[in-house]
């Protein structure tokens, strides 16, 4: 199955239904189902931000599946508008550019852990 490692908080914030769209600078013409990994690298400042959720973390594991379901440019528009949709949540960056992949059915599953690779990776994995 697919995998794609994300920082800490957004891969909890997708898995908890908070974030439906995961950032990435270059596009992918998967579509389909993927694991969600937490990697091991936390994004400290951002913790911060979201601590009134009141997240658990668990960095270097397999947390969640989703389907990815499109792969969209992100133009300012784009971005403004997701913005007024969750402030807290799109807020953090602006300007960022590359692409939006837009992620539905989100489930979490027990974690796994697993090391972590770039980009969108195969693991062989039951759930």
């Amino acid at each position: 199955m697919k995998v794609l490692s994300i920082r800490e908080p957004w891969a909890s914030l997708i898995i908890n239904g908070y974030k439906e769209y995961e950032f990435r600078t270059w596009k992918t013409n998967y579509r389909g189902k993927i694991l969600i990994h937490a990697s091991r690298n936390i994004e400290k400042d951002n913790i911060i931000r979201f601590e009134e959720i009141d997240l658990v973390y668990k960095p270097g594991f397999i947390i969640g599946e989703a389907e990815l379901v499109d792969c969209i440019p992100v133009t300012k528009d784009f971005e403004d508008d997701l913005i007024k949709k969750d402030e807290l949540v799109y807020g953090a960056s602006r300007d960022r550019g590359g692409y939006a992949w837009k992620l539905k059915n989100i489930r979490r599953i027990n974690p796994k852990e697993v090391k972590g690779k770039l980009g969108l990776w195969n693991y062989d994995i039951e759930i």
